[in-house]
């Protein structure tokens, strides 16, 4: 097994970090541990159960943003590994390699320390259920299909066509609280791909009302998923899949 365990970072400027914390608390039922870093420009938003599989991070310049950290045995191996699968090095020091995979998403590569329990979804006073539990990598067509067969290759999970022509996913280890999922973005052809973040819940309408009561703003309404920004500016989607399997409700 090459990916133990990921975690979802969110990047925001200083001006914006505690509005964007301060959010998603709120909307994933969570606590933020004390900060830490040489600048207190990290912290850990830790589930009601489960291990934490969310961190905030405070950056100097640049707009709110989401990139993954993936957790390893050993990272010297597994770096090595994504360099001959196509992914370049950005920087290494204090025990996390930051990388670019072939299509150009920021990522880390860090040590493992155990995580394994996939938090519970959350049970809201509307009788209503969510979690945050996907990945969404947003490609341009042109990399679509080497940005999907990295990530398949890397990971060691097996790759699947999504409910759209647009989307694809990898199969997740079942101890991971994130699942990885790609979507082919027309718009731009020379984009670098993004990331942003999932929730799986049992209603979206409802589940899409709790999060404007807390900050947040509807950009748009498809069929199976509402597009939203948070009150810091970042992307984000609610999507209309059970929250306990991940898969689309019917």
């Amino acid at each position: 097994m090459a990916i133990h365990w990921l975690t979802a970072f969110l990047d925001y400027p200083g001006d914006d970090f505690a509005t964007g914390a301060m959010f998603w608390q709120a909307i994933t039922a969570s606590t933020m541990s004390p900060p830490r870093g040489i600048y207190g420009e990290f912290a850990t938003l830790l589930p009601t159960s489960g291990d934490a599989y969310v961190r905030v991070q405070r950056i100097q310049e640049g707009n709110a943003k989401c990139h993954l950290d993936v957790h390893v045995d050993d990272i010297s191996k597994e770096v090595e590994r994504a360099l001959e699968l196509g992914a370049v090095v950005d920087r290494e020091g204090h025990g996390i390699t930051t990388m670019r995979s072939p299509a150009g998403l920021d990522y880390c590569v860090v040590m493992h320390h155990g995580e394994h329990e996939r938090p519970l979804p959350s049970e809201w006073e509307t009788r209503s259920r969510s979690i945050l539990d996907q990945v969404s990598i947003d490609v341009a067509p042109m990399d679509f299909d080497a940005e999907c067969a990295f990530w398949s290759e890397f990971s060691h999970w097996p790759l699947h066509e999504g409910s759209r022509s647009e989307f694809a996913y990898l199969t997740r280890d079942p101890d991971v609280a994130l699942r990885l999922m790609f979507q082919r973005v027309e718009e731009d052809e020379k984009r670098r791909a993004s990331a942003h973040l999932d929730f799986a819940c049992d209603h979206v309408t409802i589940e899409t009302s709790r999060h404007v009561a807390l900050g947040a703003t509807v950009v748009r309404v498809f069929d199976d998923w509402t597009t939203m920004c948070d009150p810091a500016g970042l992307a984000y989607c609610i999507t209309r899949r059970d929250p306990d399997t991940g898969t689309l409700l019917i």
